[in-house]
């Protein structure tokens, strides 16, 4: 199995020996492309290209044995399309194509020409977007199998990147390459097993963060328990295993500066505890903790780019199970704020936890912003599939730039009505809220709650239910867990919030 290992960025040079990847508009000449990059005579590629139909097209390729006059192995051709119309995300996904076609092919050294003729010169941005794709298409989750022996292709893969300013390129590729790595540590997240990842264990994955200069704190349930997180405590009152809160802190703004903060959504098994889900597909229940996942997976991302803000990530972590001691519906919970809470449904437990988490956040920390995320809602995907998280904001200008960095990233939000007049499906004789407001529009009901323990700190909430697992493979994602959210934040931390 062939897996980038390594990228490199080198001088334009005509390449020498091994494969040579290079980049075709839909207009240009191949004759001309292999007579101006490589050496070769005039309609050198030509022939071939009409033979194979080749055109140019977005993701279309071409893999050619070397023509005679090259001193190479071989040549592969991958298309561009209109070239003016390439953004962000055309360029990641040109870089997700690449890498496929490379493994398909078992080479074990390639080097791609990104300065060719008819096409603008590419920049070093650029040419690190195409890598972070090539990284990203090459994530494989080493699940906990049996060793088996290798199969006949190479296992790894170097991935030259021939540039004109090489020094800017790999100033370009550090950056992106944290923010890759962010996105590969949330998928191992969602990937593992629940018995390999329980609340402890994953308040471990957090802490290793210190590694890379991230402040990290983890709360034991005794010392949730003085806090009064009955909401998060009563989640996990019927698991065997302990809940744990994990406090990440990144400090690269100024001291005076207020810190943004996220929030996630960490259980990493939801049974549905006495409101015990169907067992068809309980099984995925194991990626509930993909919004806790994003949040770590972020903390990597600005810690290793070493971001210029001050950044807070914050995750409850539990499992939901249906023991003897779980809580039950028509059990009334009072969260750290002090809200009673009427559980009708156990399975409406991710907005539980982050009640807590929200409030525990925004009194600590005062942040400029708190945004949470959670695979809460079967609703949301019902509304939007598996193409955007569904987003809900108390903040005109949040809201706006995280639509504007989902747009940037190819993770994209879609923003969802929040008013006074959904409160009234959560409202409740026996409590001051109940945790679930039934079917009718029940992601909305889910973010209406939430909004109760923003405490009118500028907030957003994005259900990332339909996009953190599962969605159809694509040219940056072979796996089930895709680490959404991770490119997103770090955007609109980049955009934003940096000084």
């Amino acid at each position: 199995m062939t897996k980038l290992t390594k990228v490199a960025f080198v001088k334009a040079a005509a390449p020498k020996g091994g494969v040579t990847v290079l980049l075709a508009g839909e207009k240009l000449a191949l004759g001309t492309l292999a007579a101006d990059v490589l050496g070769a005579l005039e309609g050198g590629l030509d022939r071939p290209a009409g033979v194979a139909g080749f055109t140019g097209k977005v993701g279309a390729s071409l893999d050619l044995v070397a023509p005679a006059g090259l001193s190479l192995d071989r040549v592969l051709v991958v298309g561009l399309g209109k070239t003016e119309e390439a953004g962000e995300e055309e360029w990641l996904k040109l870089g997700g194509t690449i890498q496929g076609l490379l493994k398909a092919a078992k080479v074990e050294k390639a080097t791609l020409v990104l300065d060719v003729p008819g096409i603008d010169p590419v920049g070093p941005e650029i040419a690190a977007q195409i890598a972070m794709g090539a990284k990203l298409r090459s994530y494989v989750y080493d699940a906990p199998k049996a060793k088996k022996p290798e199969d006949d292709g190479p296992a790894s893969l170097t991935l030259q990147i021939a540039v004109t300013d090489t020094k800017a390129a790999k100033k370009a590729w550090t950056a992106a390459e944290g923010v890759a790595d962010g996105v590969c540590l949330a998928r191992d997240l969602v990937n593992l097993p629940p018995n390999y990842l329980g609340p402890v264990e994953f308040a471990k994955a957090a802490s290793d963060l210190e590694k890379l200069g991230v402040e990290v704190e983890i709360l034991t349930e005794k010392e949730m328990k003085k806090l009064k997180m009955g909401a998060l405590l009563g989640v996990a009152q019927g698991a065997a295993r302990p809940p744990r809160l994990a406090i990440m802190r990144w400090n690269g703004g100024k001291k005076s500066e207020a810190p943004v903060a996220f929030v996630g959504k960490g259980v990493v098994f939801d049974t549905g505890g006495i409101s015990i889900k169907p067992a068809a597909g309980m099984d995925e229940m194991r990626g509930d903790m993909g919004g806790a996942a994003a949040v770590t997976g972020l903390m990597h991302a600005v810690a290793a780019r070493k971001a210029k803000a001050n950044v807070i990530g914050v995750i409850g972590i539990v499992e939901n199970m249906p023991d003897g001691n779980a809580y039950r519906p028509g059990d009334v919970l009072t969260a750290m704020s002090g809200t009673t809470i009427e559980v009708l449904n156990t399975d409406a437990e991710g907005r539980l936890v982050l009640a807590d988490a929200l409030w525990y956040t925004q009194e600590r920390f005062k942040p400029a912003f708190m945004i949470d995320l959670a695979t809460l809602t079967g609703a949301v995907i019902v509304a939007l599939g598996n193409l955007n998280a569904g987003m809900y904001s108390n903040n005109d200008e949040l809201a706006g730039r995280l639509d504007a960095a989902g747009k940037a990233t190819g993770e994209t939000v879609w923003r969802m009505p929040l008013s006074k007049g959904y409160d009234k499906l959560i409202d409740t004789p026996n409590a001051d809220v109940k945790n679930t407001g039934g079917r009718t529009a029940g992601s909305i009901t889910a973010a209406q709650f939430l909004q109760r323990f923003a405490n009118d700190v500028t907030w957003a909430h994005l259900d990332i239910a339909g996009t953190a697992f599962g969605p159809p493979k694509n040219e940056i994602n072979q796996s089930w867990a895709t680490g959404y959210g991770v490119r997103l934040l770090d955007r609109l931390v980049a955009d934003y919030y940096e000084a």
